[in-house]
Parts: structure tokens; sequence; C-alpha cells
């Protein structure tokens, strides 16, 4: 059946591409052998939920602690779930309207004086110049291009409608190419060119590191992929890092709601690069967080008789049932489950599933579940930024679909352009940074759960969403389930 909404572009070249670009950092440290094309079809992402960057295991008493962006304090429901704030109507392209967006310079944010403006790298007396360094060709061509567009995209929107000191954005592309090398000079470029890197995703962003370090740029990335991105001091991620820990809210849910599932839990994971690190990672904070494994073992990435691992799962009295690989390695888990009869209480999936590949794989994945950390895709009806998103989209890429990776690209363009608007004549790269650094529970106008971008700290809240009859929908409710982060170690 149709989920109602176009297809995304196969998450082999979207969701699953954060750890399939890992895969490939991790083979290039001596680890898997695979091929690029093999790890991006066969890795379960893991959409950025583990990391090896900083980060601490500290419970939140609230979602808005600390210092908060021109995004504003973080909108929360009697139960204390984050919520999209509300503004005034504003204007999309072609005359339409989009209720409740926040405007292109920010809710709330005050346009500061201008006296004393001095054009420097990338700015000139009528532009801005942000560079976007992504991944657009490759082995996996196009796999972040998403980001790119996303980027362009939140530009035109803000340069419909504002300017920064009487200066339009302009974002020149940079294509990293999936490989250490382009991205070195990818990111040097950048810093000569540009004022800031803004919205971009490279799978080898770490051998850019040393560059962006020194010359110091600020950047706000869509996702940083790995560490050595991550402990660069002026560089940031609107979907912040996720620093070894694993949001607590996951496992406690289903502790609150079927404790006796949780002592029969199981994982199952492609033997294949970042899967196997992500899974191991996963089972172990689920394990700090009380639960009980019945089953925890790997797969050949060339298998396809599925039949003796289900046998493993009824034998061993698993119920909730955890799995890293792809769309297409989950429907067939599905079947393999149905054909023995076999029924776990819950079919627990990470993001790298939010994908029609695997909705619309028929009765059998009714009933599965994914936990996500932005605003679903199907909700536009209801979310004023996602509606935003996908009409600017529309106009800089026609026929583009909106994608996880381009959310949170349009999120930290919005989030570069509201620090420069409230910086005004003291915009400096040495300015943005403590800006960047400052910024704690950023939500980009509801479009995703709360970031600490400045922290660079695993965001601690999540959503559920259940597959029937091939469409997504809520699951525990439509609100975010906060919690703490529980340590993958």
């Amino acid at each position: 059946m149709n989920s109602g909404r176009p297809p995304l572009p196969p998450y082999s070249r979207v969701l699953v591409g954060v750890t399939a670009v890992l895969a490939l950092a991790l083979s290039a440290c001596g680890g898997s052998a695979m091929s690029p094309k093999e790890a991006a079809r066969a890795n379960g992402g893991v959409n950025g939920t583990l990391g090896s960057g900083p980060g601490d295991a500290r419970p939140v008493a609230s979602v808005s602690d600390g210092p908060v962006t021109s995004d504003g304090p973080v909108v929360t429901d009697a139960s204390g779930n984050p919520s999209a704030p509300t503004s005034g109507d504003q204007g999309g392209p072609n005359g339409t309207v989009v209720g409740g967006a926040a405007p292109p310079t920010g809710k709330g944010v005050k346009a500061a004086s201008c006296a004393g403006f001095k054009n420097t790298t990338g700015i000139t007396d009528s532009t801005i110049t942000i560079g976007n360094v992504s991944d657009i060709s490759g082995p996996v061509p196009g796999i972040f291009t998403p980001a790119l567009q996303a980027t362009q995209a939140y530009a035109a929107y803000f340069n419909s409608r504002s300017k920064i000191c009487g200066r339009k954005i302009v974002v020149k592309s940079y294509d990293s190419q999936t490989n250490t090398s382009a991205e070195q000079v990818a990111t040097q470029k950048s810093c000569d060119e540009t004022f800031a890197g803004v919205g971009g995703l490279a799978g080898f962003d770490g051998a850019g590191a040393g560059a962006a370090i020194k010359c110091g740029i600020p950047e706000i990335h869509a996702v940083m992929p790995n560490a050595a991105r991550v402990a660069c001091p002026n560089c940031f991620a609107a979907n912040a890092p996720q620093g070894g820990f694993f949001p607590a809210s996951i496992p406690d849910y289903f502790t609150r709601t079927n404790k006796a599932a949780t002592q029969k839990a199981a994982m199952l994971y492609v033997n294949a690069a970042a899967s196997v690190q992500a899974a191991k990672g996963q089972v172990r904070s689920e394990e700090n967080r009380g639960w009980k494994f019945a089953l925890v073992r790997s797969f050949d990435i060339a298998e396809f008789n599925y039949g003796p691992y289900v046998q493993q799962l009824k034998s061993s009295g698993a119920r909730i049932v955890q799995l890293f690989g792809s769309a297409d390695m989950g429907v067939r888990f599905a079947r393999a489950f149905d054909a023995a009869g076999y029924k776990p209480d819950v079919f627990l999936l990470n993001p790298t599933y939010y994908d029609p590949a695997f909705a619309n794989g028929g009765s059998v994945v009714d009933g599965s579940v994914v936990y996500v950390d932005f605003t679903p895709l199907e909700e536009a009806g209801s979310s004023p930024e996602l509606r935003l998103y996908k009409q600017w989209l529309a106009q800089v890429a026609p026929g583009a679909t909106p994608t996880y990776f381009g959310l949170y690209a349009w999120s930290a363009t919005r989030l570069f352009a509201e620090q420069a608007t409230a910086l005004g004549g003291q915009l400096t790269r040495a300015n943005l940074v403590k800006r960047f650094r400052a910024v704690h529970g950023w939500t980009a106008n509801g479009l995703h759960a709360p970031q600490d971008v400045g922290g660079k700290k695993s965001a601690r809240c999540v959503r559920f969403l259940q597959v029937k009859g091939g469409s997504w929908r809520p699951y525990g409710g439509t609100k975010y389930h906060c919690g703490g982060l529980s340590s993958i170690k």
C-alpha cells in the first residue's frame, strides 16, 4: 500500500548513509574490507544515534535547561514533551502561506546594529558566502545531495525576505566525493573562499578537521559522522554528535510499558563494519538500563536464509527483537518471522527503517516500531517549519523530496542565519563560533528534537512510529519521550 507521500530516495543512499560512511572510515583504519557500495547497501544506519565524541550521561531535569538560542526556550506540553512553537504566518514561495512558521531571521531574533561591520573572507558589500561541503559524487553518487539542496533552499527562503546587514546569503558547493583527499581539498577551499561552512555532510569529514581548525572557520554541519570533526572546536552540527551515549528514553519507554519483554530482548546485526559497533553499543546501553538479552548475534552480509536465526529467537524466548541492517533485510526477517509462526512483542528498529522500502513490505511488517528524533515527514500538515522546508526545496530542486539529512541541513542553515543576524556589525568568524557554542535546546522551530549543538551532546528525546498498512503512524503518542543518556560502554 502506498504511504500517501512521495517516495524518498532509497535509504542505501540517504538514511543508511551515516552508517555507510562510518563503515568506510572504519575500513580505512583496517576494519572491514567491503566495498563502499556494499557498505551503503548493507549497513543498518545508526542515524547519528551512536558516536565517539564528547558527551555525558547526566539526566536532564528539563529539556530546556541551560542557555537557549533565538530558537527560544523549548515549548513543552503538560508532560514536559517538546512541541512546536508558533508565530505569525510566513509567506511561502509563489504566494503560498505557511501558517506558524518562524521568519527567516528567527522567531524573536532582533537584528543587531550593523555599525562596525567589516568585510572579510567570504563577505562583500552585497553577499555573505557560505560553503557546503557534502558528498555529491563518489562510489554512491548523490548520497548527501539532499544536504546541499536543503542548504540552498533555506538560503533562497532567507534571501526572499531578509538580509544580514544589507547582504544576501550565497551558497557555494564543494563536492567531497566520499574520499579523504577530496574532503581535505574541499574544506581548505571553503576556508579560503567562504565565511562559514553550513549544512554540509561528508562521510570522511574527519579528514578536513585539521584544515578547519587551522583556519578557524565556523562550521554548522547537518551531521558530523566522524570523531575527528566532532573534536574540532569550531565545528558543530544541527544533529548534535552523540558522544558515546544512547538515549535512555528508548529502553526506558519499553521498560515502563512492557518490562517483562525487556528481560527477554534480542539483537541481530549484519556483520559489516559500523553496524557491529553500533549494535553492540546499543546492547550495552540497554543493559545499563536494566534490559536482559536472550540472544545477541550477527549474520553475514550475503546471508539470505534467515530461518535459522528465527529459530534461535524462538528457542531463546526473545520478546523484543532489534535489528541493524538495511530496509530490505528488515523485510526479509519479517517474512521469516511470519513463515516460522513467530511474533515478538515488539520488532524495534532504528531510524534506517523509516523508509518506504520497509513500510511497503506487506502485512508481515505491520506493527514494527522505529524511533526517530525529528518531525516525521508525514506530519507536514501540522509542522509549519517542515512545510516551509518542503515548499522551498521544491523551488530550488524541483522533484526532490524531503529527507532526514535535508531536514537537518535546513536546520543548520536557519541556525547560521539567526546567529549571524543577531551579531550584526560584530559578525566575525570568532564571534560566530562563540554563538554556536552557546546554542542548547535547538529545535529549528519544532522541526526536530532539542539538540545540544554547543555542548555536542546526544539528543535526549525521541518519538516512536509504527507501520500499519504501509503507512507510518504515531506509536506511544505524538509527543517526544525525553530522558537522560545511557553509556554504550
